[in-house]
């Protein structure tokens, strides 16, 4: 039995859910918690967040998938994916740092060439490579995308 309640985030969660979000390094733009679903411990706390995003360009995105370090490796990740996956069955993109795409593969996410990407994850993914190419970022990122 999980030790932890998934739910809709609420506005008092946002200071919990931003500073969540720093302590994993994730992008930090973007942090409406109405879009938020949050995992919390038996005391409330906050130990994982994520949110279904949309972008200018029409695409939608799972994003801000975190769990705090304590917590981790009990679940915590799967349950707000599926959940989040459940409540939005449609086409979803992400972004994440490539040693994580074999687990968001398990959800059926694919990974995209540079021509299959929406116009926001191109851009995404053109700054990460300068920034790799400068060495101001240490890993690669993947575009990834389930449904059609």
């Amino acid at each position: 039995m999980n030790s932890f309640n998934i739910r809709p985030a609420t506005a008092r969660d946002l200071p919990q859910i931003r500073s969540l979000i720093r302590s994993v390094g994730i992008n930090p733009l973007g942090l409406a918690w109405e879009r938020f679903i949050v995992a919390s411990g038996g005391d409330g706390v906050v130990i994982g967040c994520g949110q279904i995003k949309p972008h200018a360009d029409g695409s939608i995105e799972l994003a801000s998938i975190a769990v705090l370090s304590g917590s981790r490796r009990r679940g915590v990740a799967r349950e707000i994916i599926m959940s989040l996956l459940a409540a939005y069955p449609g086409p979803l993109y992400l972004t994440c740092r490539a040693r994580l795409g074999k687990f968001y593969e398990k959800f059926g996410f694919q990974t995209l060439e540079q021509d299959e990407m929406p116009p926001y994850f191109r851009r995404i993914s053109r700054l990460v490579y300068l920034l790799r190419k400068l060495n101001l970022v240490g890993e690669d990122l993947l575009v990834m995308k389930r449904g059609s």
